[in-house]
């Protein structure tokens, strides 16, 4: 799951990164589920949002908030890894996409770790993933008024 925000800049910087892992990995059986968690991404927003982005990668089909609950996101761009073993869904890993933003107004000019490929790569080689290197940097999921 990725985790992502239609106004967050810091998420939209990741949309290359998450569609070329989106288009590596489904040839091994990996799915890429995008999901939009800030009730202010209606449909329409996510509609123009991934048009503009160009984005093809899949929306999660559930409710917004059942993925957030299930992976604990707090912050978009944030990612979730999950295997399935008997039918069931148990996350390898929650955290940042690489160690592109060090900080809020602090980025380097390329990711020197890439937490979520390597997150992928353990998954599929049966192994576990590594701890992401720092914090996820970006805009915080905003709950659901209820």
């Amino acid at each position: 799951m990725f985790f992502a925000a239609a106004d967050c800049p810091i998420s939209n910087r990741f949309v290359p990164t998450i569609e070329q892992l989106d288009h590596s990995y489904a040839s091994k059986g990996v799915r890429v589920w995008w999901v939009y968690p800030n009730p202010t991404d209606d449909a329409k927003t996510i509609a123009q949002h991934r048009k503009d982005f160009s984005i093809t990668g899949a929306v999660y089909p559930g409710a917004p908030e059942s993925a957030v609950e299930l992976a604990h996101a707090t912050i978009t761009p944030e990612a979730a890894v999950f295997t399935v073993t008997d039918g069931r869904m148990r996350e390898v890993y929650r955290g940042r996409v690489d160690d592109r933003y060090i900080a809020i107004g602090q980025e380097r000019p390329q990711a020197t770790r890439h937490d979520l490929e390597d997150a992928i790569e353990a998954a599929l080689a049966g192994k576990p993933a590594p701890p992401p290197g720092g914090p996820p940097v970006g805009c915080a999921i905003v709950p659901p008024q209820r």
